[in-house]
C-alpha cells in the first residue's frame, strides 16, 4: 500500500532555503504567445447545480475560438493531486488551497483556468482569489435550488446522504456558504448554452479574451 504524506502548508514560508527562482520568459510573454491573458474562473455551487456542465460548455467555446485552456474538476483531482484528502473541514481547505495553487501557476503559464468545485466556504475561495493578481480571478455562482440539485443527482450522492451513508455532505450535514458578492451570479435552472454565453460576454468585458 502506497503511504500518502499531508502537505504543511507553512514549512515553506519559513525555510530560508527556499528561494522564488524567476524564469527567463515572463508571463506576459507567455499570454503573448497565446494571444489573450490568463486568469481563473472559479464555478461554485452545490453538488448537482451545473457547474461542471457550464465549465465544460466554455471551456469548448474558448477552446473552439483559440484560447488556451484547463478545467480542473473537484473529482477528478481527488484522483491525484488530492486523494489523500477526506470531506471534514480541514481536508476540503486543504484541497482548494492546493488547487489554488495548481490554478495560479497555470495562470502563470498564460492559460485560462476553469475550476469546478463546491468549494464550500467563503474563506477558502476568498485565499484563491488572492494568490492571483487583481482581476484575473472571476467567481462564477452557478446557483440551483437544493431540492433541484437532490431530484438531478446524477451521481447518487444526494440519496446516499439521505439514507446515512455518506457523511460531511455539503447541503445536506456539511454547510455551503454561497457567496455573497459573486462576479456573476447564474441560475443553475437556465439552458447551459444561454450561461455560457454570458461568462464569454464578461471575459470579454474583463479584456481576458478578445472582443
Amino acid at each position: 500500500m502506497r503511504a500518502h504524506c499531508r502537505v504543511h502548508t507553512d514549512m515553506a514560508i519559513h525555510d530560508d532555503n527556499i528561494v522564488w527562482h524567476d524564469h527567463p520568459v515572463s508571463q506576459a510573454e507567455r499570454e503573448k504567445l497565446h494571444g489573450h491573458r490568463g486568469g481563473v474562473i472559479w464555478f461554485t455551487g452545490l453538488s448537482g447545480s451545473g457547474k461542471s456542465t457550464v465549465a465544460g460548455a466554455l471551456e469548448q467555446a474558448l477552446h473552439q475560438s483559440g484560447v488556451s485552456t484547463y478545467l480542473l474538476d473537484g473529482d477528478n483531482v481527488r484522483h491525484g493531486l488530492c486523494r489523500d484528502l477526506g470531506f471534514d473541514d480541514s481536508d476540503r481547505k486543504e484541497n482548494i488551497r492546493r488547487v489554488g495553487e495548481v490554478a495560479r501557476l497555470m495562470v502563470d503559464a498564460g492559460l485560462i483556468v476553469l475550476s469546478a468545485f463546491i468549494s464550500p466556504h467563503r474563506a477558502e475561495r476568498q485565499a484563491v482569489r488572492e494568490m492571483q493578481q487583481a482581476g484575473r480571478f472571476i467567481e462564477v455562482f452557478v446557483d440551483t435550488p437544493l431540492a433541484v440539485c437532490e431530484a438531478r443527482d446524477p451521481k447518487g450522492l444526494y440519496k446516499k446522504a439521505r439514507a446515512g451513508e455518506l457523511k460531511n455532505f455539503t447541503g445536506i450535514d456539511a454547510v455551503y456558504e454561497a457567496p455573497e458578492q459573486a462576479d456573476i451570479h447564474l441560475d443553475g435552472e437556465q439552458l447551459v448554452t444561454h450561461l455560457a454565453a454570458r461568462l464569454l460576454d464578461l471575459l470579454r468585458q474583463r479584456d481576458i479574451i478578445n472582443s
